[in-house]
């Protein structure tokens, strides 16, 4: 079986192929200035990305985790997340409130997909 891993760096891999599906890490904005509806749009941004790079796209979610900093944003969060993701194909998913690395970051996102 290979495995392909993109984007590496000493910690960790952004993506890993293996087996007909892909591992996404952890993702969270760059411009961690915007409220959570900015950053959420730049993760799944990145997240498309990341799935075209790996020979996919949003349609074969598998699943997904959403870390909140203030689950008060959860619906903010779910404007965005609703527009961005295939209406027939949905994952199944998670969303907590939790601290993240660092004290700007409002959302982090982690996602499954097939091939």
């Amino acid at each position: 079986m290979s495995i392909k891993r993109i984007d590496t760096n000493k910690l960790m891999s952004k993506a890993v192929v293996s087996g007909g599906t892909v591992y996404l890490s952890g993702l969270t904005a760059s411009d961690r200035s915007q409220d959570v509806k900015g950053q959420c749009q730049q993760i799944l941004d990145t997240i498309d990305d990341y799935l075209a790079q790996a020979g996919t796209d949003k349609s074969k979610l598998l699943s997904a985790q959403i870390w909140l900093t203030d689950i008060g944003t959860w619906a903010d969060m779910n404007e965005v997340w609703i527009a961005w993701i295939d209406p027939a194909n949905p994952p199944a998913r998670a969303t907590v409130e939790s601290k993240l690395a660092v004290p700007d970051l409002s959302i982090e996102i982690m996602v499954t997909a097939a091939l």
